[in-house]
């Protein structure tokens, strides 16, 4: 028979426990087997091929560890298999069924990312240092060093008080709680339309005004690389700072929309050029006048102050109807947005242009009664050219000229069936607007705005390419400076 040690909840001594005869069965139910039981793992999947299967691989690894310690094996729920939701990837809709589910067996429901890497023996021996039967919200906290527009000015007198998780080292709920916000969701249903930055939104929600518990910090729960000295005592970290599968994409592969209008000419143009201009191999400037020294293409569609929904449109059939008849991707980018191509072609490179494909940082609208997921436009929005196609095809289009583009492609794609796929190294605020704890286990894709910002010292700092960059993805030191 084999055997491991188990240190008891109630003792400081370890017990020899007998777990697997060689027939393989269990000789006696252990703690440790009740508490692996007692715990439902969510993994925060989508459903691309290319992040299922990263889903489907830690979901595996998961279960392998649990068989393992010869153990009857605990739930793995992938997000994007729970299809009764259009909201599931926003967690609080869910509660309802996670509390009738699994609300009178369970003592923990612990979520992560998929590229979140899990010590399941270190997990069970964090999760015993607290009380299963009180509520919990436990995490790596991260806080805002100033207040900022993602979280509405929040605790605008002293942000860095208010503490909110870091999914990618993996967050966990007590069943008490989740009991407790299952029953509060039915009668209090959230406050927003829109779901903007989900781990903050979750926390404010799980605080309730200083009502309900804060999040308590796990130091186990971290975001180091797998292999970094400095994760040994950590129950998980974090596998992948910027995904490479192969070679990046050709330079030709990628065509770049830039939108702008006669008034930016002068001052966001020049910025682009003294940027990431360079890095596109194809790249075109969209305005309502026709520039030759920039020079700009007039698609005809008049600016507005609003949305730009007639603009994008207007893009995404010239795309389609000839101006790169066989470029694969498309990307659309405000005239104030700063992006690495460089990064984004690496990143590509585990997408099939084949699928459609519809990439970048992922808002939500009214996900809590049905509504949709959207690309917000600012950080870039990245289409496969089978996702234009289907697009165009289904004759979806603007409610009026002046709609908001991303939330009525988010609208059209949805209604089509074909879900968006969320990448965080795509960003619609500045490096600022983030905790640098955040930013620090990202290879960043993209920063918007030029708001009390230089955005030629931000492009230099955070996005510029790096002949350091290792080829394999991993993370790099960077000589960030602060902005």
């Amino acid at each position: 028979a084999f055997a491991v040690s188990v240190v008891s909840e109630d003792a400081e001594d370890e017990t020899e426990i007998p777990v697997l005869q060689k027939s393989g069965k269990s000789k006696t139910i252990s703690k440790i087997g009740r508490e692996l039981k007692g715990i439902v793992f969510v993994i925060q999947s989508q459903s691309n091929s290319f992040h299922s299967k990263r889903a489907e691989d830690l979901k595996r690894d998961i279960l392998r560890q649990a068989v393992d310690l010869g153990k009857e094996l605990p739930t793995v729920l992938l997000i994007h298999q729970i299809d009764r939701h259009e909201g599931a990837w926003t967690i609080l809709p869910l509660m309802s069924d996670f509390s009738v589910t699994y609300g009178r067996n369970t003592s923990w429901i612990f979520f992560c990312e998929e590229d979140t890497r899990i010590q399941v023996v270190k997990l069970l021996e964090i999760l015993r240092r607290f009380d299963k039967s009180k509520e919990w919200f436990l995490g790596k906290a991260l806080y805002d060093e100033e207040s900022t527009i993602i979280h509405h000015y929040a605790f605008a007198e002293n942000p860095t008080v208010f503490k909110f998780p870091d999914f990618a080292a993996g967050w966990a709920l007590s069943i008490p709680l989740v009991n407790k916000l299952a029953k509060k969701l039915k009668s209090e249903p959230l406050k927003s339309d829109f779901t903007i930055d989900l781990k903050h939104e979750i926390a404010l929600y799980i605080w309730q005004k200083g009502e309900g518990p804060h999040l308590t910090p796990v130091p186990e729960f971290c975001t180091d690389d797998v292999n970094s000295y400095k994760a040994g005592h950590c129950a998980t970290t974090f596998s992948n700072f910027l995904p490479l599968c192969g070679e990046p994409v050709n330079k030709e592969d990628v065509f770049v929309a830039v939108k702008t209008c006669r008034k930016f000419h002068g001052d966001r143009i020049p910025v682009v050029k003294q940027t990431w201009e360079r890095e596109a191999a194809l790249i075109e400037y969209y305005s309502d006048y026709a520039d030759i020294s920039i020079p700009t293409i007039d698609l005809g569609i008049p600016n507005t102050d609003r949305g730009h929904c007639g603009k994008t449109f207007a893009i995404l059939e010239r795309f389609w109807n000839g101006t790169s008849p066989k470029t694969p991707w498309l990307v659309v980018v405000d005239d104030d947005t700063l992006i690495s191509i460089f990064r984004l072609r690496k990143l590509l490179s585990c997408y099939d242009p084949n699928e459609p494909v519809f990439l970048g940082e992922r808002y939500g609208y009214g996900l809590g009664t049905g509504g949709y997921s959207y690309i917000t436009g600012g950080g870039g929005m990245v289409f496969s050219r089978t996702a234009v196609q289907k697009l165009l095809a289904s004759k979806c289009r603007c409610y009026s000229m002046d709609a908001p583009d991303d939330m009525v492609l988010g609208m059209c794609f949805s209604g089509l069936g074909i879900p968006i796929t969320h990448s965080p190294l795509f960003h619609q605020a500045r490096p600022m607007d983030y905790p640098k704890d955040y930013l620090s286990h990202q290879i960043p894709v993209s920063f918007h705005k030029h708001w009390n910002v230089d955005p030629v010292k931000v492009y230099f700092t955070w996005l510029a390419p790096n002949t350091e960059e290792s080829q394999n993805g991993k993370k790099v030191g960077y000589n960030r400076e602060d902005l």
